[in-house]
């Protein structure tokens, strides 16, 4: 499983959204931390993880809180 750390950077991040999403009824605000580790983690790794593309969405509901 190692093997897939450098193919997918922000594959944990991603997950630890979904996971928070799931526990807080899909409240995109009660997720701001999490959400701003995977902009962290994308920004780190210039974007390439596919786990980046789903960010702009939770972007845009960050910014209308």
């Amino acid at each position: 499983m190692g093997g897939q750390k450098s193919k997918e950077p922000c594959k944990k991040e991603a997950c630890d959204i979904q996971a928070c999403l799931s526990k807080n009824n899909f409240m995109s605000q009660r997720c701001l931390r999490v959400i701003e580790l995977l902009q962290s983690c994308c920004e780190r790794c210039n974007y390439q993880s596919t786990h980046c593309a789903s960010l702009s969405g939770l972007l845009k509901t960050k910014q209308t809180k």
